[in-house]
């Protein structure tokens, strides 16, 4: 493909299976796992202003009322969050690869679950729990490879 850059980490070996990155994949390594972060937050926290702000609004009966309702507190945080979640997301996917993207920031549909039962009062059944504790189960495996394959 033209105009694609992929992107690999080197790996220095010290010992025989010891895996050793060298300062500039450190920072690389660094600067995804806080992009992943704000991606999760970001996500988590504006789809919870987004739904307080609209459950509270009051009625949504007309195209007007969705465009009126925008301009509320939290609809427009929720809003503004979203639209760092894309851009951060957008960067993230720039550098790292795309199947390790998707799971390692899944774990944002835990914390959506979190912040819907405590903050929401959502209702979570059994078989949304066990749901999510794979979602982490998932999480943790693909963590714990590298945002880049090993070879391409």
């Amino acid at each position: 493909m033209t105009g694609v850059q992929t992107c690999a980490l080197p790996i220095s070996r010290d010992e025989p299976g010891r895996r050793k990155l060298n300062s500039t994949d450190q920072r690389l390594l660094l600067k995804t796992r806080a992009f992943a972060l704000i991606v999760m937050l970001s996500n988590a926290f504006g789809n919870l202003f987004l739904t307080w702000g609209v459950r509270h609004s009051g009625e949504l009966s007309s195209p007007l009322s969705y465009i009126t309702v925008l301009f509320s507190p939290w609809v427009a945080l929720g809003v503004l969050l979203l639209i760092l979640w894309m851009l951060s997301k957008m960067a993230l996917l720039s550098w790292a690869d795309l199947t390790y993207v998707l799971p390692a920031t899944s774990f944002g549909y835990v914390l959506n679950a979190f912040l819907g039962h405590y903050f929401l009062g959502e209702h979570i059944s059994a078989g949304r729990w066990i749901g999510t504790a794979l979602i982490v189960a998932g999480m943790v495996l693909v963590g714990l490879g590298s945002p880049h394959g090993e070879s391409r």
